[in-house]
């Protein structure tokens, strides 16, 4: 199946996203619907448990869940965890590191707060918690990052694009920079992953889960861990699966698992990973650089439309690498709620954000399977 096929086929479009039946569905970058052969699968997996242990079905697949994952980000199977939701993820990485007197740590504090707090939360063990400045909401450039670190800085914890603003990160870029002084990037990448090509040749971890642009269930995420930092980060849990046990009894000396394995504590979520195999299957058939290049090109239709309207757009022309498939309008000062509620009522499905002066936003963020008709309908009810 190709992307060209569900856009001019609307019996295959609906048969594949049945919400778009229901309605016109542009908040993507919050928590998207389950395309039907996802839930399918999870189904199917579901039924299959009522008909022997749980894991009888689907334990022999995790496998596939890292190398389709490890297939996505460009790096190795045995270097990626199955630890469910971001937020986890990333506290498991903040957590899992030893820091030293003096070292300091650089973050962006209008991130989305799962890669705030975590990092935060270590200004408790004496490490200087440096925030970045930025010339915009979101608008994370290279040369921001590069003029605020210093010989102390340990790590760098960015997002791979604004969860408001939609600027994309120019992760490779401020990546290489940081490798070549040793300093550990550490990369949210829930707003990327399945939209825009997200490896990491120069990311240290990453965490994302599945329920945005990667069409997957809640808490079916990924972590990924390069493999030369995988004995220094200690995990800050303990269970039967991450530490050796063998015959499951337990043994006088922890010793954890020598993969990616040792940050998977206990028992899978076997219903919410079968949804993810099946969600990066159908990413992988339709192909991640066709989606970047479908949502960069709704996306230069859709600004200019939202302007014409008299609304403002964060991050209206960006440079091709800071483009996302997110689009924020506002009016200074004024309350957008209302029309937030318009859209609804009409069938249209958007997102509300504010930001930290209180400013907020309505949200569009389509997926490759929505239609410039959907995109014209919500413009026209503005």
């Amino acid at each position: 199946m190709t992307l060209n096929e569900i856009l001019t086929d609307e019996a295959l479009r609906l048969n594949e996203f049945p919400v778009a039946r229901e309605k016109v569905f542009l908040a993507h970058a919050g928590v998207c619907p389950l395309p039907r052969r996802v839930a399918e699968a999870v189904a199917e997996c579901a039924h299959a448990g009522t008909l022997d242990g749980q894991e009888a079905f689907m334990l022999h697949r995790l496998d596939d869940a890292k190398k389709l994952s490890a297939q996505l980000l460009n790096c190795q199977a045995e270097e990626i965890a199955l630890v469910g939701p971001t937020s986890l993820a990333l506290s498991f990485i903040a957590a899992g590191l030893n820091f030293r007197k003096g070292d300091n740590i650089l973050i962006y504090h209008d991130d989305y707060p799962s890669n705030v707090y975590p990092w935060l939360a270590l200004a408790a063990q004496g490490v200087q918690v440096r925030l970045l400045n930025t010339r915009g909401l979101g608008a994370v450039r290279p040369v921001d990052v590069m003029g605020q670190v210093d010989e102390n800085t340990r790590l760098v914890a960015l997002a791979s694009c604004h969860f408001i603003s939609g600027y994309r990160l120019e992760h490779a870029a401020i990546g290489k920079f940081l490798r070549e002084r040793g300093i550990l990037f550490c990369l949210d990448g829930i707003q990327t992953a399945g939209a825009f090509p997200t490896t990491v040749e120069y990311v240290d971890f990453l965490a994302a889960d599945a329920h945005k642009w990667l069409l997957g269930p809640c808490a079916a995420g990924i972590l990924y861990v390069r493999r030369e930092l995988q004995e220094k980060l200690n995990p800050p849990i303990y269970g039967w699966h991450n530490v050796k046990s063998p015959n499951f009894v337990a043994q006088e000396k922890i010793e954890f698992r020598d993969d990616a394995r040792k940050f998977e504590a206990g028992t899978h979520n076997l219903l919410g990973l079968t949804g993810l195999i099946a969600a990066l299957e159908f990413i992988r058939e339709i192909g991640v650089e066709n989606i970047a290049a479908e949502l960069a090109r709704k996306r230069a239709w859709f600004v200019p439309a939202l302007r014409a309207k008299g609304f403002d757009v964060l991050n209206p022309e960006p440079k091709p690498e800071n483009a996302s498939g997110i689009t924020s309008i506002f009016q200074p000062g004024k309350d957008l709620a209302p029309l937030h509620k318009k859209l609804a009522d009409a069938g249209i499905t958007a997102s509300l954000r504010a930001d930290r002066k209180g400013q907020n936003y309505l949200r569009f963020s389509p997926h490759f399977y929505n239609t410039d008709a959907e995109l014209q309908r919500a413009v026209e009810l503005l």
